[in-house]
Parts: structure tokens; sequence; C-alpha cells
């Protein structure tokens, strides 16, 4: 099948695996596209590379070792709004696209998806602007119905989440008790339920749910 198009397209490849973007490049090749390859392997180095370049497709990771990239997608749309991201990524899609689709990802691919299913939704962001894969679609159906799956932060009451974004900038349970004029032993109970109804373990995990959410 040949897709030869007349004008040349840009793609950026940032994944901090260099065989990761040669596999895909190798792919492009695949397509017949006229087209032109750059390359990133961290977050910093995909927002230069965007900025100078009028990169039409970016195929972007989901974690670098200098971040999410969750957190880069509206200042891509912001620096570049015609670039179309598609998220290429070993996380589950199940648990995660909804969130960088929100954000600003056009597509969200599974790294163990075969080789044609990756030829397909290249060609298909090219083409349509967008890839949404089957499970991603009925993902999107459901949290019409069900806001938590888009937010998680979304099951908590107001005091709840005044209580997870206070954990959230670094406060303890004494100065929140103090801040909000609480006991402490109230405060307590709260961050359990708030682990409980979010499905977090400790601190840490409640901490990067609030800053992706919130």
């Amino acid at each position: 099948m040949n897709h030869l198009d007349s004008t040349s397209v840009n793609f950026l490849l940032a994944d901090d695996h260099s065989l990761i973007r040669q596999g895909v490049a190798f792919l492009l090749e695949d397509l017949f596209l006229e087209h032109v390859v750059f390359h990133a392997s961290n977050l910093q180095q995909t927002l230069e590379i965007i900025k100078i370049n009028p990169i039409d497709i970016a195929i972007i990771d989901a974690h670098f070792p200098d971040g999410n990239s969750l957190n880069i997608l509206p200042e891509i749309k912001k620096i570049r709004s015609g670039t179309k991201i598609l998220i290429f990524t070993g996380i589950d899609e199940s648990t995660h696209s909804l969130k960088f689709i929100n954000a600003g990802a056009n597509g969200f691919l599974s790294k163990l998806s075969e080789e044609e299913e990756i030829k397909r939704a290249i060609l298909k962001i090219k083409e349509e602007g967008e890839y949404i894969s089957a499970a991603t679609q009925a993902l999107l159906m459901n949290s019409f119905r069900d806001q938590k799956l888009i937010n998680p932060l979304s099951v908590l009451a107001e005091r709840e989440l005044q209580i997870a974004e206070l954990y959230a900038k670094g406060y303890g349970n004494l100065e929140i008790a103090n801040l909000l004029d609480l006991k402490q032993n109230t405060v307590s109970t709260i961050k359990k339920r708030i682990f409980e109804k979010l499905k977090v373990e400790n601190i840490v995990e409640l901490i990067e749910l609030v800053k992706e959410h919130h």
C-alpha cells in the first residue's frame, strides 16, 4: 500500500530509549511518506525541538527520567497548536489514556501494539488528526457517565480535596490541623479516608495524583 504524499511530514520521536525511536523510524520508512525525523531523549529536548521546528506529529513516551510528559502537553499545544501528539507508551491504556487525551494528546498507543496497528495509528493521526483506539473510545463513552475515570479526585468531598491539596503542597498533619482549625486526629481520619477513596498507599502517590489531576 503506497501512502505517498507530496508534502513532507516532520516527525518528532521522543523517548529516552533510542531503540524505541529507531524502531518507530523504521516503521515510518515502511509508510512511504516523505518525512523528516527529529529525535529527543527527554522532556527538555522535546520542548526545544518543537520551539525551533514545525513538527507535524510528535510521538512521545508517557514517562521520562526528567518527568511525566502529561505536564508538557499543554505547553506543546501553546508553542505549536497544529502539532498532533501521539502518546506511545508501555503504561496501561485503561487507566491512563483519558488523562493524556484530556491534557491535549491526539492519540494514545501501547508499545505492545502490533506493527500494523502502530502504522495505522500514525496514518490516522496524519490524515484525520487523531487516533482513538477501541479501548479508549469505550473509556470516553464511560467517562461521560462516570467523571472519576477522567479525574479520580472527583470522588473526594470538598474538605477531603482541600486536605489532599495541602498534603500535595508539603504540609504535615499538625500544620493542616492548625490551618483549618481542626483536631489533629480528625485530619488523620480524613487522610485515611482520602487514601481509601483514591486507592493510594502513601503521601508520595497522593502528591503525584493531585499534581496530575488538579
